[in-house]
């Protein structure tokens, strides 16, 4: 004889959040929501999630030894901008008690049952199919300095990328500069453009012209800034001025102005964005916009926990404060003397 009684109850373990998230048409939070007896649900969903939790035989888990809450973080590699981001996320996370796993983006699609909250990548969203997946199973997404504009299923932090743009530049204009180029990431990326069109924008605010040849946008790597630093002092005239869009091209930049014979800063002038470690070890010290990367990671690592809390969030992009720092890369313009045709006469 059939135990009708057994199978019955293998069949209510076998209920899960997911399950009835996706029978009512609605998120697994807002499930959780019902659950914890939360008073954000309308009514009438409240409702249907307890018909629907009552019709699947829902048994709430037994609670076994506590296991601490897992936030995934995801990365194409762990460079020193990477590691500060990084070093923001572990500190907010051992502050509520979260651990941080770290996996390279290849590392396949995350899985949805080993018990994580939530996933954080770095600078780009997950495939559409992972991404519906993590949906669908109720764990929130969140986006640190994403190189694209992302989709409407993705929370994002990010720093005042067009601010920031607007500073550095506003920075080498008050320096008497006036032959000022841009040396950007790739062309099609949001974070680039955003920088690019706040260098236009105090450029055309200061009434300077940008002169033909005086944008380039190979991208954010050191070889970039070396190939689009030479394409930049070949030009004539000449830039007096660079800013770079990352302070790893910055520094490719001056690679290239003293393979010419140049001297930053007093034949070029060089400003980075970024603030990571390279800027204070680099020789001359770089003058850079300064993104608060620590802050991104913590800020991104609250949002991802009070999302998979079910709570509200004010936006889906948020954005912190880029801040100027001057260091030893940049100076005033010198006049009468031309970049690329450096005055032998200076004292060196």
């Amino acid at each position: 004889m059939p135990d009708i009684g057994r199978g019955d109850a293998v069949s209510r373990r076998r209920a899960t959040l997911a399950t009835v998230a996706a029978a009512a048409g609605v998120s697994v939070a807002t499930v959780s929501k019902v659950l914890n007896g939360r008073s954000d649900v309308a009514p009438a969903t409240r409702a249907l999630v307890r018909d629907l939790l009552h019709e699947h035989g829902y048994v709430p888990p037994r609670r076994g030894p506590a296991q601490p809450a897992t936030v995934e973080v995801r990365a194409d590699e762990l460079g020193s901008y990477e590691s500060e981001i990084m070093k923001g996320t572990i500190e907010a996370g051992a502050a509520v008690g979260v651990s941080v796993v770290v996996t390279k983006r290849n590392a396949g699609p995350l899985d949805v049952t080993a018990g994580h909250r939530a996933l954080i990548s770095l600078f780009e969203e997950p495939p559409p199919a992972q991404l519906a997946a993590l949906t669908r199973a109720g764990l929130p997404v969140v986006v640190v300095d994403p190189l694209y504009l992302p989709s409407a299923l993705v929370t994002s932090v990010g720093p005042t990328n067009f601010a920031g743009g607007m500073s550095a530049t506003q920075h080498l204009l008050s320096l008497g500069h006036r032959r000022i180029a841009y040396l950007g990431g790739p062309a099609t990326a949001a974070s680039n453009q955003a920088r690019m069109h706040g260098y236009r924008a105090a450029m055309e605010a200061a009434d300077v012209p940008v002169l033909p040849g005086y944008v380039v946008t190979p991208g954010y790597c050191y070889r970039d800034g070396v190939q689009g630093g030479a394409a930049l002092l070949g030009l004539s005239p000449a830039p007096t001025a660079v800013f770079a869009a990352c302070d790893e091209a910055a520094l490719g930049a001056i690679h290239a102005a003293r393979a010419r014979g140049l001297r930053v800063p007093e034949d070029l002038s060089v400003v980075g964005f970024d603030d990571t470690e390279v800027a204070y070890m680099s020789s001359p010290q770089l003058t850079t916009v300064r993104q608060p990367l620590r802050e991104m990671g913590g800020v991104a690592l609250r949002t991802a926990l009070r999302l998979a809390a079910g709570e509200e969030i004010d936006s889906p992009h948020v954005e912190l404060a880029t801040e100027l720092v001057v260091r030893e890369s940049s100076m005033a313009a010198r006049k009468g003397s031309a970049p690329g045709h450096p005055d032998r006469s200076a004292n060196r």
